[in-house]
Order: structure tokens, then sequence, then C-alpha cells
């Protein structure tokens, strides 16, 4: 099969892998419909982030089964299934309370790399989750969203209580923070205040549900969050960059008494004791749970209630993921979606 490999930072190559065969007999192997590059990728493409040795990439994914493992009964051959980014059993008591990214035997879905024409998926029964029927090729980007990017968002937007009467205030404007937006519009939200510079990415945060716009980072967001919202802050804050700057600024923004919502993977974030003793808000993220929002995602999505796939604004083919790295990294793309 081709599959996409990074060997250095900036150095992405689609090449000819083995195919992937039943290892376990609760794996499933499935044949992908489309892949995508998530912003994460972007860590390692950029050096932040140490490689070791060439990796396969991806961790997003919706197919077609081709096989399944003998202890496999939830799903079967020719059905259309869309996954997590981990692996999970979706029985151990962490599954249970609906943190399937926790779960006691989970699976990265990144060491086994998505970006490719096949994939292998450990604990088939925990992960996957079918569609009633094969969806339209319209539906397909949305479905790959709800991978990821739109269960990230999702899980963000709760962690920080968005709901009726809150102010929900959301630090970055990648994929992730828009599909926040996205979410906390569904979720009731009576405010939503999205921080961004970059046009496209402001147009498609007010189409998700943005009421408002905020250009300004670090103390003048703050400022200018806190001028909006009576000195207070937003009730909801969500923090979707994972960097020192955005967390401090989510954390900052928020009233005393709110919920941040933090899902960017954090590289050197350190939270100061003293800022958070007197800060008085909830914090509440990490590796989002996709599994436990899918089924309803999916069903939003099959009724076409929402379009987070609208978050791809470039597609290629598999055999160009180099360029879809490229284009995000130099932001000339929110998503990239590749064609398998």
């Amino acid at each position: 099969m081709r599959g996409a490999v990074m060997y250095a930072p900036g150095d992405v190559r689609v090449e000819t892998l083995d195919d992937p065969r039943i290892e376990q007999p609760t794996d499933a192997i499935i044949r992908l419909s489309a892949a995508c590059v998530c912003g994460s990728d972007l860590w390692p493409y950029r050096g932040i982030e140490k490689l070791q040795g060439p990796t396969r990439m991806g961790h997003e994914y919706v197919g077609i089964v081709e096989e399944v493992g003998s202890a496999v009964t939830s799903i079967r051959k020719g059905q259309f299934v869309v996954g997590s980014f981990w692996a999970s059993d979706n029985t151990c008591d962490i599954c249970r309370a609906g943190y399937q990214s926790a779960c006691v035997h989970r699976v990265l879905m990144g060491t086994i790399g998505s970006q490719a024409e096949y994939l292998r998926v450990p604990l088939a029964d925990g992960t996957l989750v079918a569609t009633p029927e094969l969806p339209p090729a319209d539906l397909i980007p949305s479905y790959l969203a709800a991978s990821d990017v739109l269960g990230t968002g999702w899980f963000a937007a709760v962690a920080a209580e968005a709901g009726p009467g809150k102010t929900v205030a959301v630090v970055g404007d990648g994929a992730v923070g828009l599909l926040a937006v996205l979410a906390a519009k569904q979720l009731g939200a009576e405010r939503i205040i999205a921080m961004s510079r970059h046009e496209p990415r402001q147009k498609l945060a007010t189409e998700f549900g943005a009421t408002d716009i905020v250009t300004e980072r670090g103390d003048e967001g703050i400022a200018r969050i806190k001028d909006m919202t009576g000195g207070l802050g937003a009730h909801s804050v969500v923090e979707a960059v994972g960097t020192q700057e955005s967390m401090m600024q989510a954390v900052h923004s928020t009233r005393s008494g709110g919920h941040v919502g933090f899902v960017g993977v954090t590289h050197d974030v350190s939270l100061p004791g003293m800022d958070m003793f007197n800060a008085l808000v909830h914090l509440h993220g990490g590796p989002a749970p996709v599994r436990r929002f899918l089924p309803d995602l999916m069903r939003l999505i099959g009724d076409r209630t929402i379009d987070p796939g609208k978050v791809f604004d470039l597609t290629l083919p598999l055999d160009q993921a180099a360029e879809g790295y490229r284009a995000m990294d130099e932001r000339r793309a929110i998503k990239t979606l590749l064609q398998v």
C-alpha cells in the first residue's frame, strides 16, 4: 500500500509500505476513504517534537471495513466506519466513565499511521462506529473531522462547560478551535468569541456560530475579553493551541468560577502556582475522549445538522501529502484532506 512517512522535519514522503494484517483477534482492517493532516502533525514537521527515526504519519481515519478478527462482533465487512485517534476497548472502568482516551488498553493510532490506503485498527469493537448505510461522498469530510478535530473541539467546549447563557471564548483558530466554536453553538452558548487574526478563519468561525471576533493576543487579547464582558472575563474558555502564551491567555480570559477546556497538545507549558491560585478557575482537558461523542456527532453529521467538513480547505491526492503539510505549516490551509 501507499503511505506517508516523515523522515525528518520538513521531510514527508509517500512510499510503498507493507499492507496491514490482522495481528490480534480484536483487530479490523479498513480501506481508507480519506485521510488528513492534523495540526499536531506539524509539531514534528517543525522539529519541535523529536522523531525517533522514520515515522508513519496520521491518526484520523474513516473507511470501509475489509476484514475483522475472530473476536470482533459489532462491525462487519463492508460497513463504513469512523474511529477515534485513540483505540480503546470501551469497556474498562475508565472508558465507562467517558474517558476512552485513557483506556487501560489504549493504542495511539498515530503509532500505526492512517495517512495511507489501508489501516489496522486495534480494539475494533470498542473503537469503531458504523454509519447506518454507506454515506454519500459529500459527507465523508465531515465524518473524517469527527475522528479527531470535531470530537476534540467538542470535548474542549464540554470541558469548558459551554452552554445556555454562557459567554465562550476560543483561543486558537485552527481546525480544533473552529470546531469548538461550532460545538459551543450547538451546546447553546449565548455569545461566542473567536480569537483570530486570519480573515478566512474568521469567516469560517462566523459560519460556525461565532458572534464576535477578537484579533488581539496575549495581554491585549485578555484585556479585550475583559472589556467585552464587563471586566469579568468569559464563563467558558477553550484553549486549542498548546503554548505557554495561549494557556495563560485562556486562564486569564476566564472569570473567577469559570471553566477552561484545554486540548492543545502542550509544549513547554507550565502553570504558575500563584496565578492559578488567584485565578479561581476550573481547568480540565487533555487528549479528547472522542469515542464518547462519536455516536451523537455522527448522527448530527448524518442528518446534516452540522457540517464540520468545512474545515478542510485544501484537498490533495495522498501522493501529494508533502504539499499538504507545507500548506498547513505556511498557514495557506486550515486543514488538508488527502484523497485515498
